[in-house]
C-alpha cells in the first residue's frame, strides 16, 4: 500500500518537530568556543527559567528522561537514604525501580492508576517519619501511562503541614512547556525534564531546574558523581556547562524551539494545550456514551492536558485498533504500557500541535473503531469539532 501525505504522530512522546525547529538544527558544525555560539547557549539556558518558572538555577544535559531520574539521585540521594514515592503508572514505578538499583530505600504508595495522588495519605506518612528519614517526595507531575496531572502543589502543602524538611522533585518530562508548573510559586526543589515532548526537540537532552534549597542539599550530599554533578557545570565556556562537547545542532533546535514557545506566551501555551486536550476528552466522551469507551482518569480535573489514556470494552483490541490507524491511515497513537500493556489507547496531545492536526486524528480513530468492529457511539468528532467553534469564540 502506497500511501501520501505526512503521518500525524499523536504519541505523548516523542511529539511532532516543528519544521522551523528542523531547519534551525540542520547546519554543518560551528566552533561551540566562538563567542557567537556561547552567547546563544547561554541564552537558551536563561530562557528557559521562564519556561521552568523560576529564578533557580538550569542545567542541560546530554541525555534522556531516564538520565534526568538519575542526575536528581545522584546529586542530592545518596545510597542508602531514604525517598517517598507516590506509585502514579508505569512511570513513577520505573523511577522507584531506578532508587533501588542505586541503593536507595524507596516507599510507595499505594496505586493512583485512576485518580490523582491524595495529599492527605502523603502528609500522613510523613508525619509517621518522626526521625525525619525521609529525604525527598519525587513525584511525576503528568503521568503518561494513565493520562493523570497529579497536584504538584496539594502534595507541596502536605510537606508543610506536616512540618517535614523532606525536599520536592518533580518529573516534569510529559508537562514542562504543555501543562502549568511554576516552580517557584509552588515551593518545588526541583523540576527535570527532557526535549522531546513540550520543547518540541529530538529526544537527546534532559534538563534540570535546581531551587535553593536543592542547591544547598547537593553542596555535600547525594551520591559520588561526575557527569552528573551540576556543580562541575559552572563557569564561563560551554565546555563546562556540558561537561565535555555540547550537543551543537541540539542547542540550535533548543534555541528556535523556544523561541517559538515565548513568541506564542506561556499563557496561550497552556490555553492551545488545554483547548485541543479538551476537544479529545469531548470525542472520547462522545464515543463513550453508551457506556463501552472510557477514561482510565476518573476524575474529571485531573484528566491530563498532554495526554488523554482510554480503555474499550471487552473483546476490542486496542493494539489493533493502533496497528489499523499506523499502518491504513498513516496516524500514531500510543500503546498501554507497564501494567496497562494491551489494555489502553492514548492520545498525545501535546507539543507543536493545532486543531486541523486533531480533528484528522481523531477521525482517524473514528474510522479505525468502525473498521475493527468497536462498539461505540458515532460523532466523536462531530463533538470536539462542535466544542472548538465555541472555544475558539471565546
Amino acid at each position: 500500500m502506497v500511501r501520501r501525505g505526512r503521518e500525524l504522530i499523536q504519541l505523548p512522546g516523542p511529539t511532532n518537530i516543528p519544521e522551523r525547529v528542523l531547519r534551525a538544527m540542520h547546519r554543518p558544525i560551528v566552533d561551540f568556543g566562538s563567542p557567537e555560539f556561547t552567547s546563544m547557549a547561554r541564552g537558551c539556558v536563561e530562557d528557559l527559567k521562564q519556561v521552568f518558572q523560576t529564578k533557580g538555577e538550569v542545567f542541560a544535559y546530554s541525555a534522556n528522561g531516564h538520565g534526568a531520574w538519575e542526575l536528581a539521585f545522584d546529586n542530592l540521594i545518596a545510597p542508602g537514604e531514604h525517598v517517598l514515592m507516590p506509585e502514579t503508572g508505569r512511570f513513577s514505578q520505573s523511577w522507584a525501580d531506578m532508587a533501588q538499583g542505586l541503593g536507595c530505600r524507596v516507599t510507595t504508595t499505594a496505586p493512583y492508576h485512576e485518580r490523582p495522588v491524595d495529599p492527605d495519605a502523603i502528609e500522613h506518612l510523613l508525619r509517621a517519619d518522626k526521625g525525619h528519614d525521609l529525604k525527598a517526595v519525587m513525584m511525576v507531575h503528568v503521568e503518561t501511562s494513565t493520562g493523570i496531572t497529579h497536584d504538584v502543589g496539594a502534595v507541596r502543602q502536605a510537606i508543610d503541614r506536616a512540618g517535614h524538611p523532606a525536599l520536592l522533585l518533580v518529573d516534569a518530562i510529559a508537562s514542562l512547556g504543555a501543562v502549568d508548573l511554576p516552580m517557584d510559586r509552588l515551593g518545588i526543589d526541583l523540576v527535570v525534564t527532557a526535549s522531546q515532548k513540550g520543547l518540541m526537540l529530538p529526544p537527546g537532552m534532559a534538563f534540570a531546574a535546581v531551587g535553593e534549597r536543592a542547591m544547598r542539599a547537593s553542596a555535600n550530599g547525594g551520591a559520588a558523581r561526575r557527569y552528573w554533578d551540576w556543580r562541575l557545570r559552572q563557569g564561563d565556556e560551554t565546555y563546562f556547562w556540558f561537561y565535555g562537547t555540547p550537543p551543537v545542532q541540539m542547542l540550535f533546535g533548543l534555541r528556535e524551539a523556544l523561541d517559538m514557545i515565548l513568541e506564542e506566551g506561556l499563557d496561550n501555551v497552556f490555553a492551545r494545550h488545554h483547548r485541543l486536550a479538551e476537544a479529545t476528552r469531548r470525542a472520547v466522551a462522545c464515543w463513550g456514551r453508551e457506556g463501552t469507551i472510557d477514561f482510565q482518569c476518573k476524575v474529571p480535573e485531573a484528566r491530563s492536558d498532554a495526554v488523554t489514556a482510554i480503555h474499550f470494552p471487552s473483546g476490542a483490541d486496542p493494539d489493533a485498533l493502533r496497528k489499523r490507524c499506523r499502518e491504513q491511515l498513516s496516524v500514531a497513537f500510543g500503546a498501554g504500557i507497564g501494567p496497562f500493556a494491551g489494555r489502553l489507547l492514548r492520545i498525545g496531545h501535546l507539543g507543536d500541535l493545532n486543531e486541523p492536526m486533531l480533528l484528522g486524528a481523531l477521525g482517524a480513530l473514528e474510522v479505525a473503531m468502525r473498521l475493527e468492529g468497536v462498539p461505540h457511539n458515532p460523532g466523536g468528532v462531530a463533538a470536539a469539532a462542535a466544542y472548538l467553534a465555541e472555544a475558539l469564540v471565546a
